[in-house]
């Protein structure tokens, strides 16, 4: 289907989301992750719904910028069945990832430990990024911004939402 590719095409361009290293279209990769309670959640939990995944860590001050915005896409979006969830890696010693967040304010739910997730089977290269996953695992795109602010977090977040009404 070209309608496909072509919107693809213009979310990158227009809205600065970023393609994913090996392909457009690839499909969240299998993983499972502990969060501070031993709780264990995996790709699987996310399975027939859009996620937003944003890689980060507690020492990343451009994090810290970020999550109230991706705070309140949370709070405005999830009721439409989008979730959210938060990977962090490359901690330092002593790091309280979930705390963290708590003190902030953001509730969206962390996971820990993520190096090999985030690292080895999503590529991230830095933090903060944040990927968009549709219902049916597909990667749409991720982007590296900063700015809590920025259109495109909206944007992709609709996008996913509009994709999971049609399906």
């Amino acid at each position: 289907m070209l309608l496909r590719p072509l919107l693809f095409i213009f979310l990158w361009t227009t809205l600065s989301i970023l393609p994913f290293e090996s392909s457009a279209n690839e499909q969240m990769p299998e993983w499972q992750l502990q969060n501070s309670q031993g709780e264990v959640t995996g790709s699987s939990d996310f399975t027939g719904r859009p996620v937003v995944i944003h890689f980060w860590a507690t020492w990343c001050p451009y994090c810290k910028k970020l999550q109230p915005g991706l705070e309140e896409l949370k709070q405005e979006y999830a009721n439409q069945g989008i979730q959210f969830v938060a990977i962090s890696f490359r901690e330092d010693e002593g790091a309280l990832p979930h705390k963290t967040l708590l003190e902030r304010g953001i509730s969206i739910p962390t996971l820990i430990n993520g190096d090999h997730v985030a690292l080895e089977l999503f590529g991230v290269e830095g933090t903060p990024t944040t990927l968009f996953i549709d219902h049916t695992g597909e990667i749409i795109g991720a982007t590296r911004t900063s700015n809590p602010e920025d259109p495109v977090l909206t944007k992709a977040t609709q996008y996913l939402l509009e994709k999971y009404r049609e399906k």
